[in-house]
């Protein structure tokens, strides 16, 4: 035993003096199924081998169940509301809202069952090979900043759950300047979190499955629970239901509009990035559920939050949206066991939001852009250093208002990209992708210098309405005429629409032939006549053949755990 130790941390003691120099860095290259042998690739960015595809449609609904059962879906109609509408318009705000992401999810989900690719690979058919990387940064940083603000939530979640046991523990003095945007106690909680959470954040994609059924499970019975808790102590739901609105005409009309975007724009990221997730899926036929799953994971859980809200103005005199404020009203020794379990199961509630929304798509957006240096496991651990400490989270949350508001209106740059992705996909190319050519910079998906300039084209046109729109939004004090604001005011759904006509048409008119199959071609073992791949300088190269779809098994040998 004695001798296994040492030789373990002889091993870490060597691995550890390697990293001291950039070379000690470079992950070892892995034979890749269909880039180019000059390329360097790892198994993250490669076709999900067989053995990976563990997914079937009962983890679709537990990931999303996983993703969408957090503390910010509970608290969504409470914005709604708080403009002046009534839970009524909260309610199909929510259900419509949902519903719009929903079937891009679909449609795109559809890319990563099918073909078991990632968002970055799959982007490159759509964007080129090159301009692909704008799509996969803009997804990056919207992963970074939601990841810091899930981060911070769940440590207020992690304050519940010791106060609940130790009720002193709120009375640690601070010993931070008020500058800091934190007090001491805050940051032990964010520390205590953060640490929970870093292990968990490591585990492969393919090894989720248990992960999502644990946190469906501690999910459901906090909802649940607390909503039979407030509405036993108020006797009732309250009186929210007897609310009218306060806003009238066109007004009303534009802020229920207004309202639905806002709910879908919070999906825009997953929308654009699902490859990322279905690519796991062992039948590609489970990843139809998700159009359903996801609007009414949504309802429920907005319903939960409302009637817990207006049985808490009841008990306690106020309108409480928050479920983790809702515990800490919580005393004496049956309220602070409640409390404290409330607070263990949104602790893995975030954790799963961060995990599914935030992380893995950081990860596999960062392993395309640097796959010399950095793997999935990489990725996990640079994303939640840098959203977790680096970007300094509390501050976002508490001092930064119009930052959280330009970080929702990024759906003016999401929806645009997640339609071009599933317009190329399902219209342009009729579902028929040359799969290898994905992985080479100068094979079909090369376009114009790795630029597919009708996809340029229709994101520009289709953001440029928006911009003015989400300046307003960032500082109100801006003065734009009515129809700008209102242009902004259907963001999500303006951007979805105008981007896939306008590069559906596009490509109507100036067909990138060589991109249009009338078959899809999984491999490339057979070589003949009639595809098209080109040279670094741009000189016709060779031709490939136009196979049928072949199912692809797994080529080489994977290891589950990967170097650090």
């Amino acid at each position: 035993m004695a001798a296994i130790i040492r030789h373990r941390f002889e091993a870490a003691k060597v691995n550890l003096k390697a990293k001291t120099n950039k070379s000690g860095w470079i992950l070892k290259q892995e034979p890749t199924s269909f880039g180019d042998k000059d390329t360097w690739s790892n198994i993250d960015m490669d076709v999900t081998p067989v053995e990976r595809r563990t997914w079937t449609s009962l983890t679709i609904f537990g990931f999303w169940m996983s993703d969408a059962m957090n503390a910010q879906g509970w608290m969504a109609p409470a914005a709604i509301i708080a403009v002046g509408l009534t839970w009524r318009e909260a309610v199909y705000s929510i259900i419509l809202g949902l519903c719009m992401p929903a079937i891009v999810l679909v449609l795109n989900g559809a890319i990563g069952a099918h073909l078991h690719i990632p968002f970055p690979v799959a982007a490159r058919s759509s964007f080129g090979f090159t301009f692909a990387r704008f799509a996969v940064v803009t997804r990056m940083i919207t992963a970074l900043f939601w990841h810091a603000i899930q981060t911070y939530t769940g440590s207020t979640a992690i304050t519940q759950m010791i106060r609940a046991m130790w009720p002193s523990y709120l009375d640690i003095p601070n010993h931070l300047p008020e500058s800091a945007g934190i007090t001491s106690q805050q940051l032990l909680s964010h520390f205590i979190f953060w640490t929970i959470q870093f292990p968990i954040l490591l585990t492969p994609p393919h090894k989720l499955k248990s992960f999502f059924v644990f946190k469906v499970v501690v999910t459901v019975t906090a909802c649940v629970g607390t909503v039979i808790a407030m509405t036993s102590k108020a006797g009732g739901t309250g009186d929210i239901w007897k609310q009218e609105y306060r806003v009238h005409g066109a007004e009303r009309s534009w802020l229920i509009l207004a309202s639905m975007m806002s709910v879908a724009g919070g999906w825009a990221t997953m929308a654009t990035n699902v490859p990322d997730f279905t690519r796991y899926l062992r039948n590609p036929r489970g990843v139809y559920w998700q159009g359903l799953f996801l609007p009414l994971i949504g309802l429920v859980l907005g319903l939960f939050g409302i009637i817990s809200c207006s049985a808490a103005k009841v008990v306690y005199g106020e309108y409480i949206w928050d479920p983790l404020a809702l515990a800490a009203k919580w005393d004496g020794p049956s309220g602070r066991c409640g409390a404290f379990f409330v607070g263990l199961c949104w602790v893995v509630a975030q954790i799963g939001t961060n995990l599914s929304a935030n992380v893995i798509s950081f990860a596999n957006d960062m392993v395309s852009l640097f796959p010399r240096y950095v793997n999935i496991r990489r990725g996990a651990i640079f994303a939640t250093i840098v959203a977790g400490w680096i970007m300094v989270p509390w501050k976002i949350v508490h001092s930064a208002a119009s930052l959280m508001t330009f970080m929702s209106g990024l759906a003016i740059f999401l929806a645009p990209i997640s339609a071009i992705l599933a317009c190329d996909y399902w219209l342009v190319k009729k579902r028929h992708l040359d799969v290898p050519s994905l992985y080479r910079r100068y094979a079909r998906y090369r376009y114009w210098y790795g630029l597919n300039w009708r996809a340029a084209a229709a994101f520009i046109i289709s953001v440029t309405p928006n911009v003015p729109g989400l300046a307003r939004a960032v500082n109100s004090s801006i003065s734009l005429p009515s129809g700008i604001v209102h242009v902004y005011d259907m963001n999500y759904l303006y951007g979805l629409i105008s981007a896939a006509v306008i590069y559906a048409t596009l490509s109507y008119f100036f067909p990138a032939v060589e991109t249009l199959l009338d078959e899809s071609i999984l491999d490339d073992d057979h070589f003949v006549e009639g595809i098209v791949e080109y040279s670094p300088s741009g000189e016709q190269k060779t031709a490939r053949s136009n196979q049928t779809e072949i199912s692809i098994g797994s080529k080489k040998n994977l290891q589950d755990f990967h170097d650090v």
